[in-house]
């Protein structure tokens, strides 16, 4: 429903917790086109780092998890998240190199 309102879904470290079979089913069968990748500081940092204060550079690790699960490369990942903030937040300036996960 929220993809037929045009919606951007993003996934955070939730998606590392070993519970959380139902998130990851549902991310396989999500559009490239509608996902982005998040660390939803200070809190549910991904595994290995539960329990810790969460920070921005775990965000890898949850787009890890996501190429994984999706059968993708870490790149391939990378590449339709960014394209797909970019297209969210067309105001926001991007690097002046391009940006490694």
């Amino acid at each position: 429903r929220y993809l037929d309102l045009g919606f951007h879904l993003s996934l955070s470290g939730i998606l590392t917790f070993h519970q959380a079979d139902a998130l990851r089913q549902v991310a396989r069968r999500l559009p490239a086109d509608a996902l982005l990748v998040e660390t939803d500081c200070p809190y549910l940092a991904p595994v290995p780092h539960r329990g810790k204060q969460n920070q921005p550079a775990w965000v890898r690790g949850v787009a890890e998890c996501l190429a994984e699960i999706r059968g993708e490369s870490l790149h391939q990942v990378a590449e339709y998240t960014t394209t797909n903030f970019y297209t969210l937040f067309p105001s926001a300036e991007p690097p002046l190199q391009d940006a490694v996960l």
